[in-house]
């Protein structure tokens, strides 16, 4: 299992567009196969930074969300809203080691 933590920095004239754009990816990413979750978090002392937390089964569930139409829409709908490039970091799952019980 991973999860993939993506750091965004939006501008601020952009961050109600850039939640709703999320939101909608949101509600189809959680439908995947091997999604285990994925969670839209805005930082408290700066509303322009987020951190999406993705989580799946597999790298190769995780490899195919970045295929998928809700993924490319989201990727071409919100490249405009960034101060900065989003970078993601990637994280091995050590607990909950069991499907079950995400």
């Amino acid at each position: 299992m991973i999860v993939t933590c993506v750091y965004v920095h939006v501008n601020r004239d952009a961050v109600k567009s850039f939640i709703a754009a999320t939101v909608e990816n949101h509600h189809e990413s959680v439908k995947e196969h091997g999604n285990l979750r994925f969670d839209l978090i805005e930082q408290v002392e700066d509303p322009c930074r987020f951190m999406i937390y993705e989580a799946y089964e597999s790298e190769e569930a995780a490899a195919n969300h970045k295929t998928t139409t809700h993924y490319l829409k989201w990727r071409d709908t919100v490249k405009d809203y960034m101060v900065e490039q989003r970078h993601g970091v990637k994280y091995n799952i050590i607990e909950p080691n069991d499907r079950t019980k995400w």
